[in-house]
């Protein structure tokens, strides 16, 4: 049995929850910023309450065997609180969080060689405090090295669609496209439906294309019909579907806009590969 500690139990953080609880093999430790006395998951094949002993305060924390950040991304320095409690013992830390600077964004608080990027691909929203609706399967991809094969068995007798990639970058750089088309609807303040319209539609494409450009500048291989790929994703949400960057600005959060877009923007300038949409919605987001 592992003892696993999840930093962060919003929508992301619960469903890792929920994934690994029926395995039978853990003890969970959800670290938060207040008290949370119950966490129920209702997933596509069945609704779990969760168990899981609940730290709100990283004095209390003990030295576990593994630690999960679910956070968000602008969180990096609360994790790292909790990290320094949690890895006495010198725990792996994985990182299940948006853009392609997990190791980067961390390594202020653990060593580079105990961190194991993970993307996570999980239709999920955060109805209350105590509840996430979990809307479809659960895909993690991996690094194939030793801690990632390590965190992998973790999810043993899971539901959780597991891909160990030799190819990480590509791996993130991917997810990036899709979370670069999330952007529009979260400027536009509508869910999923909005990228019905024949005129959204197009603009998306290209933002997409701005993103798998910079992609492929730093080394990721990446589709050329990747950008059509996104947007019949997109097409194919429910039409009330709310991705996280437009779920947080809904509720008057913060916004992973780095992460999500300055990421792409950043590297772009430092590539030489033109960004003109993405640094317009960029601007506007970080306006709003």
């Amino acid at each position: 049995m592992a003892r696993i500690a999840i930093v962060g139990a919003g929508a992301i953080g619960s469903v890792l929850a929920a994934l690994l609880q029926p395995t039978e093999r853990h003890e969970l430790i959800l670290c938060t910023r207040r008290p949370l006395p119950h966490l129920h998951v209702d997933t596509p094949e069945s609704s779990i309450d969760i168990r899981y002993a609940n730290l709100t305060t990283p004095s209390q924390a003990d030295a576990v065997d593994w630690v999960l950040v679910a956070t968000k991304t602008y969180d990096a320095p609360g994790a790292g609180t909790w990290i320094e409690h949690l890895c006495r013992q010198g725990a792996p830390v994985a990182v299940i969080q948006n853009g392609v600077e997990h190791r980067e964004r961390f390594a202020p608080y653990v060593r580079m060689e105990k961190i194991v990027p993970v993307i996570i691909d999980c239709p999920a929203e955060r109805r209350s405090p105590e509840r996430v609706h979990q809307r479809g399967p659960a895909e993690l991809f991996i690094q194939a090295d030793v801690l990632g094969h390590a965190f992998a068995a973790l999810f043993d007798g899971s539901a959780a669609q597991i891909t160990l990639t030799a190819d990480f970058l590509s791996a993130a750089w991917r997810k990036l496209c899709i979370n670069s088309a999330g952007s529009i609807s979260a400027m536009l303040g509508k869910p999923a439906g909005v990228f019905l319209d024949e005129t959204i539609g197009k603009e998306t494409l290209e933002v997409v294309r701005e993103c798998a450009a910079v992609g492929r500048s730093v080394g990721a291989i990446l589709d050329e019909d990747l950008p059509q790929k996104v947007l019949n994703q997109y097409r194919n949400f429910p039409v009330d579907s709310v991705n996280s960057l437009l779920a947080d600005r809904l509720a008057g959060r913060p916004m992973e806009t780095d992460a999500r877009i300055g990421t792409i923007v950043r590297y772009g300038r430092q590539h030489n590969v033109p960004t003109p949409r993405n640094s317009l919605l960029l601007a506007l987001l970080e306006a709003i």
